[in-house]
Formats: C-alpha cells, sequence, structure tokens
C-alpha cells in the first residue's frame, strides 16, 4: 500500500514540477531579455563577456542569458512547494545577487568576492536589478502557472 501512494505521489508531482520548469525558463527569458537590455544600457554586458575572456556583445549576451534561465530553473524547483511567489522573488533575487555579482563573476575575473562592498551605491543598484529580474521572472511564472 505504501508502494501505491508512493507512485502516486510521484505521478503526481512530476507534472507538477515539469510545469513549474517550464514556466519559469519562459520567465527567465523574459526577465533576461529585460534585465539584459538595461545591462547592455549600463555597459556590463561586456564585463559578462569578459569572464569567458571575450569582448563580444553576442558572448556576453549569450552568457547572461544561460545564467538567466539556469537561475530561472531554481526558481522553479523551490516555486512548485509555495504559493508566495512573490516572497519567492525576493528571496531568489537576493540569491542571485550574492551567489552572481559578489561571488561567483568577481572570482572569475579574479578578484575574489564582492561581499565586502554589498552595501556600496554600485552593489545596491545590482541588488535591486536582480530583484527587479527575479520579481519579472516570478510575475511571468504566475501568469504561465
Amino acid at each position: 500500500m505504501a508502494e501505491t501512494m508512493t507512485a502516486k505521489s510521484e505521478a503526481q508531482v512530476k507534472p507538477a514540477l515539469t510545469k513549474s520548469v517550464q514556466a519559469s525558463v519562459i520567465g527567465g527569458i523574459v526577465a533576461g531579455i529585460i534585465f539584459g537590455i538595461l545591462m547592455q544600457m549600463m555597459g556590463r554586458i561586456g564585463m559578462i563577456a569578459s569572464m569567458m575572456g571575450s569582448e563580444s556583445l553576442v558572448v556576453g549576451w549569450g552568457i547572461h542569458m544561460v545564467i538567466s534561465v539556469v537561475f530561472a530553473i531554481g526558481f522553479g524547483l523551490v516555486a512548485v512547494n509555495t504559493n508566495k511567489i512573490y516572497m519567492l522573488g525576493i528571496l531568489h533575487g537576493i540569491a542571485i545577487w550574492i551567489i552572481g555579482p559578489l561571488v561567483v563573476m568577481p572570482m572569475m575575473m579574479g578578484m575574489g568576492t564582492m561581499l565586502s562592498q554589498a552595501f556600496s551605491s554600485g552593489q545596491l543598484m545590482s541588488l535591486l536589478t536582480h530583484l527587479m529580474f527575479s520579481l519579472i521572472l516570478a510575475f511571468v511564472y504566475k501568469k504561465v502557472v
């Protein structure tokens, strides 16, 4: 009997998880495009390309969109378990701000982390843009789901 309940639970969870991830990928693409336009206007897409030793805007956009989709998948994996999508969006925005521009990106550029500068004006602007990305992702996610 326990096996039947487990199989039924798995059968119910898989479609919900698949739909959640699909919705989050769509949201990540939309948010990634909007956020990418802002980044390009601020001259940041080239900095993204430089993580891979390039100066190409095309490379920068490609990397940015891959990162957007990866972060969106993470959102979708968690979103399937909550109905507080906008709160998750805020927490997600903070998390990707810490992971991306404060830790991974500067380390890839040989600078160490930027955690000690987290509350500088430039990093706070970065926090706001990452919150915007995640809230757009949450909005699109909610509309698609």
